[in-house]
């Protein structure tokens, strides 16, 4: 596994939970361009196709022209206006999701240098169940969990008990 300091804690949770509901075998779309995580999946014996930078709440024509097994997409929808529109178009079966989760002693995440690097939704956990539910989708399995930081302070101490990413594998209804 890959060591455990950040992002790679976060990694190596994600990728255990994917292994437990995705077979190598399986083709997947990870929505968003190539990233250390889909590179780690590739080196792991999964195949797996990017999105290719697209504005995915204006253009969903990656689900119309190309249908994958599963779908992926880790940490992307926080970022996406609507949310609701691409889980009505995707055509896999098999859908993992990962999130931050809203936390109530730290803002929403914008970036100060890039004006996209912003977080648009931060859920809480039952905001995604309920739009999983509504666009047509089982949860079958679901996680949370913390991403603690090495700094002393009430904040870190915070982030130490408080889950802060929320996982979850999901099948068509």
């Amino acid at each position: 596994m890959y060591e455990k300091t950040f992002p790679n804690k976060r990694f190596n949770h994600t990728l255990e939970f994917l292994k437990k509901h995705v077979s190598t075998t399986e083709t997947i779309l990870d929505l968003g361009v190539e990233n250390p995580f889909s590179k780690i999946m590739k080196a792991e014996g999964f195949q797996v196709k990017n999105t290719t930078g697209e504005d995915l709440d204006n253009n969903q024509a990656v689900f119309l022209s190309d249908k994958q097994d599963v779908v992926t997409a880790f940490e992307i929808f926080e970022h996406l206006l609507n949310p609701y529109s691409i889980l009505k178009e995707i055509k896999s079966d098999k859908l993992l999701i990962s999130i931050p989760l809203r936390l109530w002693f730290s803002p929403a995440y914008r970036s100060k240098t890039d004006m996209w690097d912003r977080h648009y939704h931060e859920f809480e956990d039952w905001q995604l169940d309920w739009l999983l539910e509504k666009t047509g989708w089982k949860i079958i399995d679901r996680e949370k969990f913390t991403h603690p930081v090495k700094k002393i302070g009430f904040r870190p101490f915070l982030r130490l008990i408080t889950p802060r990413y929320y996982i979850v594998y999901a099948e068509k209804k």
